[in-house]
């Protein structure tokens, strides 16, 4: 019959493998095969381009490859032939373990045109493993009045085979005391019980030896064997007795791991092994064998774990002991957790306005927060406060509840956000406490206005700039944020109402530049002032004022000017020296002033033309005309001077005047003037005197004499008169301005004057009458208003004042002489 029914089993096995080594056409879009575990490396497969309809070669040309859904790839394609083969030797328990079926699934991708077909191989299992007994020595102890029928369940063989050569079923060796039950479970494999069948009987048979054997399905089958040793124990009519039914303890929960908890007490009145007693902690649960141990042999129960109150603050311990022939009594041990402050207080945040607006006022609600204390029993009350000194404040609302609320003014410009530090601490002991951190950001109001950062700002600016020239900045801080501190700048217009200054000068509203709209003339305005308004993009915008003044630079931009003696383009005006003047003699004084200002106005005088460079000499810093030396009767009568006046600007401007001088004998006029010697020779000509000899010459010899002498008489006379009407045309026609100067004791000119000569009656020689002062009245700069003399006007120490801004504050202009 077992033959019969293996030889069934042989033929199913067969029909299956051929059944699922054909290709399964049902699905056209998955390639099936089929084949058994254990294939070499090698084996063929199935023709892949004849499955899927592909001439011999195609796989090639396309590119084809396989492309695994997991980490390995167990098979190979032949590209040429198409033959797909294995490509390492295949283990199904390996692969997938007690799964059924095992099916291993890839892809076949053709590159051009890109094509892919599913295609999944099952590997079908083959008896390569026997059933194995993990414990091949079993030990069973049984007492010796163990009641008939009584079960013992065996451990269960392991097969990674499935299916029918998977375990099927388990056999025992011939025996007089057990026979052998097989059970199923739902899930794992089957296993067997012995059951017994005779009353064992430790006197007639100590121990029991028997095999049990588990047989698979394969074909052939394959078994596996574990020998089980039986020991009858020897019947034991006492069982142990504890001293106590309950025993009760009590533990601190802060106990080191270790400490004694309680000590229990069994005894046994058999004798020998019966008699000794292992105590155990027996049917506890999880949390109790974590915590508690038992020394097997004193009975001392001692802390495994930690301790809490909070969670279980008793245990009931369920106690065994065992005597050596197997029986056993229980008793309890019920354990008190006494409860300790080991639990800080906690802090439970429910709520927090975060940001608070620093305008807030006192006792607004910032957070509330509730504190407990898991130690019930202990710690006492608990006392909150805040740690430093914080302009908030804990208030108690109800029981275990507190808010905190502002208790002082808020600045969020002094300070922008406060990390507030919470302290619960109970009262022990010890005292415990916890520290939490709350948070809180003070949002800004419009509270601060503008301020500028200097209390007055001076700006320069050089005339003749261009327009539109940056010439400073002004700059306001907000200490504010956000729109509340975006400064805008502006320009007020002046109290007087007087706008001009809008029409020199604007600000960019952004960033406080400031622009000049026109050329500046440092001769028109010096400076001015104007006021700068800075306001803030708050709602109830605040601002402030700050004044703001430009000085105008000056730039050499203007020559000097001739005041004396004029240069209108006429005939030059001329001044008369003696030829007895000695050296040092003051011949005149050149009078200019400058438009500008500083260095720029400082001006020198130089000589620079002369007919005679040796004869007269200009002083640097007056601008007087002396003598060098003294005049002789070879220096020509007309002497004319260009003097070069220059300022100390950079670069220095300069313009010249033209003089002419008259060296005289002496003059009796009030009022001569001078043509020009290049009109009236002073000689006669050459040519005049040759035309006489030579008609003295041709003339008769009788009167030569007579001749010579009229001639000598005609030549006195013609000199005589030719004399006589050059200074006559001198005191006619010069144009000599009838004003008078002053001269100083020490013979130097007091001011910028000019000469007026009159003729002295009665005596042979001219002289000088120097009764009034003399100023021309030339228009002023636009601007400038006055001349100014004081000590101020940026002129150099040693310079002369009076030469380079005029005469006593104003030139003043007289048309008469006295």
């Amino acid at each position: 019959m077992a033959a019969a029914r293996r030889k069934l089993l042989q033929i199913r096995q067969v029909g299956s493998l051929l059944l699922f080594l054909c290709v399964s056409v049902g699905d056209a879009a998955t390639i099936r095969y089929s084949v058994a575990e254990e294939m070499e490396s090698g084996s063929f497969v199935a023709n892949v381009a004849k499955d899927l309809g592909l001439e011999v070669g195609k796989l090639a040309a396309r590119g084809a490859r396989l492309v695994s859904e997991g980490n390995k790839l167990h098979f190979r394609l032949h590209r040429k032939t198409g033959d797909l083969f294995v490509k390492e030797k295949l283990d199904r328990e390996s692969l997938c373990g007690k799964a059924d079926p095992c099916v291993l699934h890839f892809e076949i991708v053709l590159v051009e045109p890109l094509q892919s077909f599913r295609a999944e191989v099952r590997v079908f299992d083959i008896n390569d493993n026997a059933p194995i007994f993990l414990n091949k020595e079993p030990l069973l102890k049984i007492p010796e009045s163990t009641p008939l029928g009584s079960r013992f369940p065996l451990q269960s063989a392991q097969d990674l085979d499935v299916g029918l050569n998977g375990l099927q079923n388990y056999s025992l060796s011939a025996n007089a005391y057990f026979h052998l039950h097989t059970r199923f479970r739902s899930h794992g494999p089957k296993y067997a019980e012995l059951v017994l069948d005779k009353p064992l009987d430790r006197e007639e048979q100590p121990e029991v030896n028997l095999t049990i054997t588990a047989v698979d399905g394969g074909s052939p089958p394959k078994s596996g064997t574990a020998h089980i040793r039986v020991v009858v124990l020897d019947v034991n009519d006492h069982v142990p007795q504890f001293s106590r039914l309950v025993y009760r303890a009590q533990v601190l929960e802060n106990s080191a791991n270790g400490s004694l908890v309680a000590t229990v007490t069994a005894t046994d009145l058999d004798q020998g092994t019966n008699k000794e007693i292992t105590y155990s902690l027996a049917q506890n649960p999880e949390a109790i064998l974590q915590t508690f141990q038992i020394d097997s042999q004193t009975g001392e129960i001692r802390l495994r774990g930690p301790l809490d109150f909070e969670l279980i603050e008793t245990y009931d311990i369920d106690i065994q002991a065992t005597d050596g022939g197997g029986l056993s009594a229980h008793s309890k041990v019920l354990v008190e957790v006494l409860d300790v402050n080991d639990n800080p207080p906690e802090v439970l945040v429910s709520s927090v306005s975060s940001p608070l607006p620093e305008d807030s006022p006192l006792q607004t609600v910032v957070a509330l927060f509730t504190v407990r204390d898991r130690d019930v029993r202990v710690g006492g009350r608990i006392t909150c406060f805040l740690r430093g000194d914080p302009p908030f404040a804990v208030k108690p609302t109800f029981r275990n509840s507190y808010s905190l609320v502002t208790d002082k003014s808020l600045d969020r410009e002094e300070v922008a956000g406060y990390n507030i530090t919470l302290v619960a601490m109970d009262t022990g002991p010890p005292n415990l406490s916890t520290e939490t951190v709350i948070e809180v950001l003070i949002s800004d109001i419009n509270d601060n206005p503008p301020i500028f950062q200097e209390d007055f700002y001076i700006l320069t600016v050089r005339e003749n700039n261009s327009p539109a020239v940056f010439i400073g900045k002004v700059h306001a801080e907000d200490l504010d944020l956000g729109e509340n501190a975006q400064v805008t700048y502006s320009l007020l217009p002046p109290k007087s109402g007087d706008l001009s200054v809008f029409a020199y000068i604007s600000i960019n509203s952004d960033n406080g530049k400031l622009y000049a709209l026109r050329t500046m003339d440092y001769e028109a305005i010096q400076d001015f002032q104007f006021v700068v308004r800075a306001i803030d993009g708050g709602f109830l915008s605040l601002s402030s004022q700050v004044t703001v003044r430009v000085v105008v630079l000056d730039d050499n931009d203007n020559r000097p000017m001739i005041l004396y003696p004029l240069q209108n383009g006429t005939l030059p005006c001329n001044d008369l020296v003696p030829r007895s003047a000695e050296a040092g003699y003051l011949v005149t004084k050149v009078v200019a002033v400058d438009g500008d200002s500083g260095q720029n106005s400082w001006l020198s005088y130089h000589l620079f033309k002369a007919t005679d460079l040796g004869l007269f000499f200009v002083q640097q810093q007056n601008g007087e005309i002396r003598t060098l030396r003294q005049i002789s009767e070879r220096d020509p009568m007309m002497q004319k001077l260009i003097i070069l006046v220059q300022d100390h600007g950079q670069p220095s401007l300069s313009t010249t005047a033209s003089l002419n001088i008259l060296l005289v004998d002496g003059f009796s006029e009030p009022y001569l003037q001078l043509q020009d010697p290049s009109k009236h020779p002073r000689n006669v000509n050459p040519s005049t005197k040759y035309l006489v000899i030579s008609l003295a010459v041709l003339s008769f010899v009788f009167l030569f004499s007579v001749t010579v002498i009229f001639i000598i008489h005609i030549y006195q006379k013609i000199k005589y008169k030719e004399k006589f009407t050059v200074q006559e045309h001198f005191y006619d026609d010069c144009n000599f301005p009838n004003n008078l100067v002053q001269v100083r004791g020490n013979g130097s000119l007091s001011q910028p004057c000019s000469y007026e000569m009159c003729s002295a009656t009665g005596t042979g020689n001219s002289e000088f009458r120097f009764l009034k002062r003399f100023m021309p009245n030339f228009p002023f700069p636009q601007g400038t208003g006055e001349v100014k003399t004081e000590a101020d006007a940026s002129f150099p120490p040693d310079s002369d004042r009076n030469s380079s801004r005029g005469l006593e504050g104003r030139a003043r202009v007289s048309d008469d002489c006295m």
